[in-house]
């Protein structure tokens, strides 16, 4: 089968996204079940193997949605279908913040434990994350800061995607028979984020 171009791009971004840590350091990603986090499980699994490095899946259930159990057990199901190993993290999303700033700040809590002090986290935020992330910073009047975006490596967390955009990811989806689960909060109009993506960017 020819190695699609996402793909190859997507690879060499988590390599290029590792290449400053030893072999040993602890890689975990954070899987939510969508096209671009299953994507990103895809790419690092073939640089796992490859490379000989320590990678491994974490799917965080925040319990907000009846379904949200199945989707997650679904989702670490289809990392560890890639040959990589992967489990479930239930969480308890507190109220600070807002539903989104506090299932963000459980979810980045149980991905930091999961890694522990010496490991790291790949994200798999996109090319169009990216355009959202600025637009939503601006609109917040952040002004010059809110055009630096999220950055490619911030401590921990690393986004080997960045360069990619969300056709991508789901083109690598398909072509290894992944089905990604798209979330109903990706298209509540009462999101600010939502409004971004829906309204705005197009």
């Amino acid at each position: 089968m020819r190695l699609l171009d996402a793909e190859a791009r997507g690879r060499a971004g988590v390599r290029a996204g590792l290449a400053d840590l030893d072999a040993a350091v602890p890689v975990v990603l954070g899987v939510s079940g969508g096209a671009d986090s299953l994507a990103l499980a895809a790419c690092a699994a073939f640089v796992a193997d490859r490379d000989r490095r320590p990678v491994r899946g974490v799917v965080v259930d925040h319990g907000l949605q009846d379904a949200s159990a199945e989707v997650a057990d679904r989702a670490a199901d289809q990392v560890r279908g890639l040959g990589l190993p992967a489990e479930v993290v239930r969480v308890v999303v507190g109220s600070d913040g807002g539903p989104e700033g506090a299932a963000r700040s459980a979810r980045r809590a149980a991905l930091l434990d999961a890694a522990g002090p010496e490991g790291v986290v790949l994200l798999a935020h996109t090319l169009d994350d990216q355009a959202e992330t600025v637009l939503l910073g601006l609109g917040r009047g952040s002004g010059p800061r809110s055009l630096a975006g999220m950055a490619a490596v911030d401590g921990p967390w690393r986004r080997p995607f960045l360069g990619l955009r969300r056709a991508d990811t789901e083109a690598v989806c398909t072509a290894h028979d992944l089905r990604w689960w798209d979330d109903p909060h990706n298209r509540d109009p009462s999101l600010r984020r939502v409004r971004v993506r829906h309204e705005v960017l197009p």
